[in-house]
């Protein structure tokens, strides 16, 4: 059984077809890791946001019941951005020894 030079070359065009997909799906690994670093980034703001509005619902839960006005949203909104502060410079620091775990893994491997 021969193959006619219209077959090969129609097997030609799909081994190219292949090769171009699989450089495709090369160049989408870098988008998922910027998208990565995205949802790192939300996660940090989030943190931050959600230190504040807590900060600020218990300050005026606070000023509410016992009738002073902004003493203790102000003091609690401070302490929320406080929270969320240290909470991002964990997770800053999680994030930084994550990669750093993944550098030395590949700089071990080579």
């Amino acid at each position: 059984m021969t193959t006619e030079p219209k077959d090969q070359d129609r097997l030609k065009a799909l081994e190219k077809r292949i090769e171009e997909a699989k450089a495709e799906t090369s160049e989408s690994h870098h988008m998922k890791k910027d998208y990565s670093q995205a949802q790192h980034a939300w996660r940090m703001v989030t943190e931050l946001v959600a230190g504040l509005l807590i900060g600020f619902v218990i300050g005026y839960g606070l000023d509410y019941a016992f009738g002073t006005k902004p003493i203790f949203l102000v003091i609690f909104i401070l302490l929320g951005f406080a929270a969320g502060v240290k909470t991002v410079i964990g997770s800053a620091q999680e994030l930084q020894t994550q990669l750093l775990d993944k550098e030395s893994g590949k700089n071990g491997e080579k």
